[in-house]
């Protein structure tokens, strides 16, 4: 869930951030230029063409900004996060097809962002002809996508008949396992609209006034912090109706993968992990943020996995960096192992979470050139 960057998260970010930004000299031929302030969206241009358009984001305000590229119905096309203030971030979107589209800064990385239209035109066909080599890999990750969603709502049915049967310790049990599946998917989640990803996952920091809190976080401060509540009961079925929604969208025919999307969102899951996770403030009632950071990076792995051929034969060094970056990650983890879980966050020291993000970092390094390379850039 995306969410406001506090300073020290911003502090274990910064080699990620700095090693995904361009800066103006090294900018991208043809890309559009988006100048975001604390106020203001500047895209440089209105208009693209169907096929593959980079977008080249500077932050010249004292938030943290996102930006963001939607379709119709508040489809999420493209996005970069944690733009910080004086770094350039680079998307890559690819529209399929000619129409109006909508871009958006975030200052502060809240609300509905200032917004542009952003018309495409074009021949559609050479979209198409872009897409169709990367097919194979889109096809694969909706496969993953599939079966991780359907895992999603098998463990959730049993999560949530816990909760409502009362029996608290098997629904802490249950709890992390569950939101497992979640977060190797979330920025899928977060493709959707009306606010689906905040229905599900939104912190109770992060409220805003008037909002009802629903999703994984309530029903995680009432099995740990304050007892179950009057209304927990229809939080846990809200939850599986919003899973539901999820599904359901993922499984429609109109769903479609977009293979650039799909390297975004690598680095999106590690950009998770660092923003906020690894300052524990994720899971903040239970402690169990490690399973949330291992899923992150499984999703990522994932992700990288569909799209290992095109950069196997783009960039195979890049590929071999990305693989011993993950396999240095992963043997961090397994530090904190205990029995099928881990152990709980607050048991891990400050120099050993520093230890973590520096593995982070270097892999976010390496998995933040991945979208340049599949889009040919």
């Amino acid at each position: 869930m995306r969410r406001t960057v506090p300073a020290i998260a911003l502090l274990a970010l910064a080699p990620v951030a700095l090693a995904a930004c361009t800066s103006k000299s090294e900018s991208a031929e043809g890309a559009i230029a988006v100048t975001a302030t604390d106020t203001s969206c500047e895209v440089a241009r209105d208009t693209g063409e169907t096929g593959n358009n980079t977008f080249e984001i500077t932050n010249n305000g004292s938030k943290v900004t996102e930006f963001y590229v939607y379709g119709e119905g508040d489809r999420v096309m493209g996005e970069v996060e944690n733009v910080g203030p004086g770094l350039t971030r680079t998307l890559i979107v690819n529209f399929a097809e000619a129409g109006t589209y909508h871009t958006a800064c975030k200052p502060g990385m809240v609300g509905d962002g200032i917004r542009s239209e952003f018309t495409v035109t074009g021949d559609s066909s050479k979209a198409a002809d872009e897409s169709g080599r990367l097919a194979d890999a889109a096809a694969e990750y909706k496969r993953y996508v599939t079966s991780q969603v359907t895992a999603l709502q098998e463990t959730a049915a049993v999560f949530v008949a816990a909760v409502k049967s009362g029996d608290i310790e098997a629904a802490k049990a249950k709890f992390p396992t569950t939101r497992t599946y979640y977060e190797r998917i979330e920025p899928i989640a977060e493709s959707f609209p009306d606010d689906l990803d905040p229905r599900l996952d939104l912190r109770e920091v992060d409220l805003e006034p008037g909002q009802k809190w629903t999703g994984f976080h309530r029903l995680e401060k009432d099995l740990w912090a304050q007892g179950l509540q009057p209304d927990t009961n229809a939080i846990a079925d809200q939850l599986l109706a919003d899973l539901k929604e999820l599904s359901d969208g993922i499984n429609s025919p109109d769903f479609t993968v977009d293979p650039i999307q799909v390297a975004g969102g690598a680095q999106t899951l590690l950009d998770e992990v660092s923003r906020t996770k690894i300052t524990g403030e994720e899971d903040i009632f239970s402690g169990t943020d490690l399973w949330d950071f291992q899923a992150n990076v499984d999703g990522s792995q994932a992700a990288i996995a569909t799209l290992r051929p095109i950069v196997d034969e783009k960039d195979p060094a890049l590929g071999t960096r990305i693989d011993q970056r993950f396999a240095e990650l992963d043997a961090e983890l397994a530090l904190y192992r205990s029995g099928d879980g881990f152990v709980l966050y607050s048991t891990v020291t400050e120099p050993q979470r520093q230890a973590l993000s520096q593995k982070i970092d270097a892999l976010s390094a390496e998995v933040s050139q991945v979208q340049g390379v599949v889009a040919g850039q």
